[in-house]
């Protein structure tokens, strides 16, 4: 199938989950996760309507975002090393894994020396898994004290990668305790205005994400196709 064909079906399944709990479908962006895809193949996607892209790796991304220009918008959604922090800052609109203080002061450098204020999510690791980034549960609100006093840093929610399984439903818990921990943390008043987004959800769970309350999902595989990088899951 093309990328036009993928991105309408995704599409239709993100509307048909959030319209199941009573949600507006409006509330959930795709992003779709380019990594390894070539930039012809994301052209298509733009040629379909298709505007915000998801990139995992500075150095690939940004031949990517020159051929297309501003005709899109860029989210990081890798982890991101604190000596490439500087890479990043105001080249993608939305930075999705900050896990620990010296990333985000790296970041707040950076973003200082560029006169803007960079919008990031905080990646909370919430099964423990020691191959993922992530901040753990229970020091997610340190982390966010730490950060709202970075005045060119705003954060603007929280992402997740859980575990892998086969049944989407075994997921299911992960995306509800990161939605429960965004209403825990936003009722604490600790940031300038409300935390509105969740990213969470890939190709094999995007559904229960939505339902859950994901307001952003990292689809790659089910936009582009099977990637030779096999442990890839996006």
């Amino acid at each position: 199938m093309s990328v036009a064909e993928n991105l309408f079906l995704v599409k239709q399944r993100i509307a048909a989950a959030a319209r199941r709990v009573g949600r507006d479908p409006a509330e959930v962006r795709l992003v779709a996760v380019s990594k390894t895809v070539p930039v012809e193949r994301l052209r298509e996607a733009v040629a379909a309507g298709h505007r915000l892209f998801g990139e995992n790796y500075l150095q690939e991304a940004l031949p990517k975002i020159a051929a297309l220009g501003g005709e899109v918008s860029w989210h990081f959604v890798g982890a991101l090393q604190t000596r490439k922090a500087k890479g990043v800052v105001g080249v993608f609109d939305l930075i999705h894994s900050v896990d620990r203080p010296k990333l985000a002061r790296a970041l707040e450098k950076a973003a200082a020396q560029r006169g803007l204020i960079q919008k990031i999510l905080i990646q909370v690791n919430l099964a423990g898994e020691a191959t993922k980034s992530g901040v753990a549960p229970e020091e997610a609100e340190a982390l966010l004290r730490e950060i709202a006093q970075l005045p060119h840093l705003k954060v603007v929610g929280l992402m997740t990668m859980p575990p892998w399984f086969d049944e989407p439903e075994r997921v299911r818990p992960y995306f509800r305790a990161l939605r429960e921990l965004r209403d825990h943390l936003q009722k604490l008043g600790l940031t300038d205005g409300p935390l509105p987004e969740l990213s969470m959800g890939m190709t094999g769970d995007f559904e229960a994400a939505v339902e859950e309350g994901a307001t952003l999902v990292r689809i790659g595989t089910a936009v582009f196709g099977p990637r030779p990088d096999a442990c890839f899951r996006a």
